[in-house]
Order: C-alpha cells, then sequence, then structure tokens
C-alpha cells in the first residue's frame, strides 16, 4: 500500500474513531488501532494514533473544564499512570507483532467486559487512593504496550460510580497525561520516524472533525444503544486480531 493511499484508509479509520470518543469519551486508539492493523503492523498503527490521542483529549479536557478540580481529584492516578506507560514502553520495546496482535486482540474484548453494564461494584471513597494505584498501574501496563488503556480507566471510573460529565473529564485528562509519555518513548526509541510524525500529525483532521461529530450526537442520540452496537464491532475486532496472532506470517 502506497503513502497515499495509506493516508486516505488511515483518515477514514481516524474519522470513525474519533466520532467513537466524542460520544462515549473513550475508544478512540482502540478503535483506530484495530482498524489499521487490518493493514498496518502494530507499531506502525501505534505511532499513527499517538498524536491523535494527544490533540483529540487536549480538545476533550478543554471542553470540558474544570482541570485543576480534575487534576488535583486523579493526581495519584496520574502520576502512576505515567511512569507505568513509560517504563512499560522501554522495557517491551522488543515485543514482536504477533504477540502485540494477540494483547491488543484480548485488550480490546476485555475492554468490552468491563463496559457492559453492571459488572463492576462500587468502590467506598476511602480505598480510592489504593484504587487509583492499583487501577492506575494496570493501564500503565496495558498502555505502554499498546496504547489503549480505556479499559482498567473505564473500571475505575465506573467503581467511583462517576456521571457522564465527570468520566469525560476524567478520560481526557488522564489519556492525555499518558498519551505523552508514550509519545516520548516511541520516539527516543524509534518506533516514530519523521514520516510517521508527519502521518500521525495529519490524522488529528479527521480525528477531530469525527469527534466534533460524536460531540454533537451525544446529547442528541442514545448512547446506550450505540455503545451497545460499538461493543459488538469491538467484539468482532478482538476476534480478528486474536486470529490474526495465531495464523501470523
Amino acid at each position: 500500500m502506497d503513502y497515499t493511499t495509506t493516508l486516505i484508509v488511515a483518515g477514514a479509520a481516524f474519522l470513525f474513531s474519533g466520532a467513537v470518543k466524542g460520544l462515549t469519551g473513550i475508544g478512540m486508539p482502540t478503535a483506530a488501532i484495530a482498524l489499521m492493523t487490518l493493514f498496518l503492523d502494530p507499531r506502525t498503527a501505534i505511532a499513527l494514533v499517538l498524536f491523535p490521542m494527544i490533540g483529540s483529549n487536549a480538545w476533550q479536557v478543554y471542553r470540558a473544564g474544570h482541570l485543576r478540580r480534575t487534576a488535583r481529584r486523579y493526581a495519584v492516578f496520574a502520576v502512576v499512570l505515567l511512569g507505568g506507560v513509560t517504563l512499560t514502553a522501554f522495557v517491551t520495546r522488543n515485543t514482536g507483532d504477533r504477540v502485540l496482535l494477540a494483547i491488543l486482540g484480548l485488550v480490546i474484548l476485555f475492554f468490552v467486559a468491563v463496559s457492559w453494564k453492571g459488572l463492576l461494584l462500587p468502590l467506598p471513597a476511602r480505598h480510592d487512593r489504593n484504587a487509583q494505584i492499583g487501577f492506575a498501574l494496570f493501564a500503565g501496563v496495558v498502555g505502554g504496550m499498546t496504547a489503549g488503556w480505556g479499559a482498567p480507566l473505564a473500571m475505575y471510573l465506573a467503581t467511583r460510580q462517576v456521571d457522564k460529565d465527570e468520566f469525560i473529564r476524567a478520560t481526557g485528562f488522564l489519556i492525555f497525561v499518558g498519551s505523552v509519555p508514550l509519545c516520548l518513548a516511541y520516539i527516543h526509541l524509534g518506533f516514530m520516524t519523521g514520516t510517521l510524525a508527519g502521518a500521525s500529525a495529519l490524522m488529528l483532521i479527521p480525528t477531530l472533525m469525527g469527534f466534533s461529530m460524536g460531540e454533537f450526537l451525544r446529547n442528541r442520540l442514545s448512547v446506550a444503544g450505540f455503545r451497545n452496537a460499538l461493543l459488538i464491532v469491538f467484539v468482532l475486532m478482538g476476534l480478528n486480531l486474536i486470529r490474526r496472532a495465531i495464523w501470523y506470517v
């Protein structure tokens, strides 16, 4: 696949995944990487998603407001996540494509499982600090390998029973915090080349277009119905990634 065709196909993937994020607050890297690994290797797909992750979540944080309050509330999670993502990215730098495909598939299926209603019990406020540390460590390991830590983040927020607006604020802030060190690690490790950096920056355009579409629809459509349909698509994506890992050539 030539460079121009790659940009067009990736642009379509980011338009869709941006709409997913605008509507639900999470899922952009999960959807984008799952779609792009149909025609790109996992490391390239992850590299392409980094600038759109940073840009879309910065925009989400700005749109949601209350940055200082959000940063204070989730400071422990943010610090542990930052360290976990950075360390994991370097430790797993030699992980092969086949393993990454399998892990991506499992992460997507896990994301679907924890996104279903009623699977997590509420957590008392007195345990919040320990919960932030535990879930952030989990998120850091998953995110450092796959750039997708929406599942453990969604699990934590579900245990805290946050409302929709708080969910949008928290996910935007914490995904932004984790995506910056992951991007720097990919640059240092050589996974993010100059060409890929330019392509990733271009993908901000369809991502933000899709985000605006999803944000517009968020208050006008049944989010529950869309989320359920989306989770079915994610199941198929996850199973296909695992299939490709097993029969990887």
